[in-house]
């Protein structure tokens, strides 16, 4: 018999994945050509030839032990780390060292490192919503307790007034995703320093510590000259956690890193701390090949240009059919407004005619769907003509 804890998670499992593997199944029957599935987040562009190129120079020309072998330290390989260290600041005028960042498993690993590192049983960790509904099974995994902070459905920036009156003396986290998933909405400058301010208010208030987690896989795609405000500037309490899965196309090989600045309150234990958890969670270490890839790429990035022809195209497109959705400013996702209270009646709307979409509730955020567009443009071409005839059931 399997764990009670497992029993809940398992019934709860994501609505993305089951997505994603219904998109298979009707493939098989219908072709893959005929089938359009905007479930999950697979980013469909190739990674930038470098990529290819530091894996066949590193194979040729590096030891295998150290290719493939653990590393030194559970943190990931020091040079590495000051190459990742050294791009950060040269990025964002900040003032990082190699031992301020631990390499590890993407950024699902390494939310996971930090919340093990940081979390009592019973501690509380604020998300805002919409949120990546991973976070509920990464907070429950180290018996954390999510908070929501309900979503702001006009420009869906955080409500800051709710959030204010929701932190507690049991608030340990709050993650916050920008560029979001599911939105595509870049989280302001303005309101980055306003949020700063509020849990600054809070520490002193409580006489805790409030650690501000940045999840940021997105933070390369971003459009029309959009800033993403670098959080660790404005808040000293602030751990980064960074994927290279959709700024390198890489989300299979797993690797990304924690930055954890020397202003982070006890920032000496919590880095230490963070690199047992690496080794206790069963990570053990960063996969070794990869840190090397990543350090010899460290200035490369995706396409943008193709996300960017997608987002047009689906958003646009969609529009004209009378769906309503807010245009997204960075990642790869449009959240729309479903037609029907019931956003997973509308799913199942939209499978009739083999489009594949997420609700809403997924992320806390019902009466919204999530489209992936980081499919092919093809996919979205001929999809389009099949949200006109799924647009005319309810307009």
């Amino acid at each position: 018999m399997i764990a009670e804890k497992m029993k809940n998670m398992v019934a709860n499992s994501s609505a993305i994945r089951a997505m994603f593997e219904e998109g298979n199944r009707l493939a098989g029957i219908y072709g893959a050509e005929n089938v359009y599935d905007f479930s999950l987040g697979n980013p469909n562009v190739a990674a930038p030839e470098a990529v290819k190129k530091a894996i066949i120079e590193l194979l040729d020309e590096d030891d295998p032990v150290v290719l493939h072998g653990y590393t030194n330290s559970n943190a990931g390989y020091a040079d590495v780390r000051e190459t990742v260290a050294e791009s950060l600041n040269e990025r964002f005028g900040t003032s990082f060292e190699g031992k301020n960042i631990v390499m590890t498993v993407g950024a699902a690993g390494g939310l996971n490192v930090i919340l093990k590192t940081l979390l009592n049983p019973g501690d509380e960790v604020i998300a805002f919503a919409p949120y990546f509904g991973e976070y509920r099974s990464y907070t429950n995994n180290y018996d954390g307790v999510i908070v929501e902070i309900s979503p702001n459905t006009t420009d869906f920036q955080p409500k800051l007034d709710e959030f204010e009156i929701k932190i507690t003396p049991k608030t340990k986290a709050v993650i916050v995703n920008t560029p979001n998933n599911p939105t595509g909405v870049v989280y302001s400058e303005e309101t980055i320093k306003k949020m700063a301010a509020i849990m600054e208010a809070k520490q002193k208030e409580y006489g805790t510590d409030i650690y501000l987690i940045a999840d940021e896989p997105y933070r390369e795609l971003v459009y029309d000259g959009t800033e993403v405000p670098y959080l660790t500037k404005y808040y000293d309490n602030t751990i980064v956690g960074y994927s290279y899965s959709k700024s390198l196309s890489l989300p299979g090989e797993r690797i990304g890193y924690l930055v954890i600045p020397d202003e982070v309150e006890d920032s000496e234990t919590i880095l230490t701390s963070a690199g047992v958890a690496t080794r206790i969670l069963g990570f053990v270490n960063a996969p070794t090949l990869q840190q090397k890839v990543v350090a010899k790429c460290i200035n490369e990035k995706t396409d943008l240009s193709y996300y960017d022809r997608n987002r047009e195209t689906l958003y646009n497109g969609l529009k004209e059919c009378g769906f309503e959705c807010i245009k997204p400013q960075g990642a790869f996702y449009l959240f729309v407004k479903s037609p029907v209270a019931d956003e997973k009646e509308f799913c199942a709307a939209a499978k009739k005619y083999n489009i594949l979409i997420v609700p809403g509730s997924s992320f806390a955020c019902p009466g919204y769907v999530r489209i992936a567009y980081c499919v092919s443009y093809g996919t979205i071409v001929n999809a389009l003509p099949k949200f006109k005839e799924l647009a005319k059931e309810y307009f």
